[in-house]
């Protein structure tokens, strides 16, 4: 059976998780903390990064890579858009979400869950208060009015790019921040939305439980 090595708290292991669970793949999973890895994990994982997906001899490091591969071998439901417009829009927005969107997200995450429950620190709430009140603003308004009145990002219809768009909002939560769903009500709603689809729930529930 293909393996996910990784850790259900990555913003980019819960990615993939999120496409295995719409597409109904069943994998073994093998926890990484991607801290002073080993250099066997190095071995499939150059860059000492998670997620890597194995099957055998294969061995797919990087969440977008693995879930361009499950398209390509597991095709229905699809993820990715069939128009060559629209499927550049979705990796852009993949793109977006992998880099800008959880890079403001990650800094509640990691000052006020990482390093008190891993390095038994004290988070830096100045460090914190510059995300929420600078970084994480400007990923919603752009995320609010790419959405405008759609349900999803690309032609109406749930993909890749919600997936990348909406992980680290997980994590946000765990640092004790969400929403303003007055200030951005829909960004709110469509967070709610992709968390609410029956695949999804269940693993969302399961990592705020932690």
């Amino acid at each position: 059976m293909p393996v996910l090595h990784g850790v259900n708290l990555s913003p980019f292991v819960r990615k993939v998780r999120f496409a295995l669970a719409e597409k109904g793949i069943t994998v073994d999973q093998e926890p990484v903390v991607p801290f002073g890895v080993s250099d066997e994990f190095k071995k499939i994982s150059p860059l000492g990064k998670i997620p890597v997906y194995t099957d055998g001899d294969l061995a797919l490091p990087d969440s977008s890579v693995i879930i361009d591969y499950l398209e390509h071998v597991h095709p229905e439901p699809a993820l990715y858009p069939a128009d060559p417009a629209e499927r550049g829009r979705a990796l852009f927005y993949e793109e977006y979400g992998d880099t800008k969107l959880t890079n403001a997200l990650s800094t509640v995450f990691f000052q006020r869950y990482v390093r008190k429950n891993f390095f038994n620190e004290e988070a830096d709430e100045e460090v914190v208060r510059h995300a929420i009140e600078e970084e994480i603003p400007q990923v919603l308004d752009y995320l609010s009015a790419q959405l405008g009145e759609s349900d999803y990002l690309v032609g109406n219809r749930f993909g890749i790019a919600d997936i990348a768009m909406t992980s680290s909002f997980v994590n946000a939560r765990l640092g004790g921040w969400s929403i303003d769903a007055d200030r951005w009500p829909t960004v709110a709603a469509y967070v709610d939305r992709v968390f609410s689809r029956p695949a999804i729930k269940p693993l969302v529930e399961g990592d705020l439980a932690q």
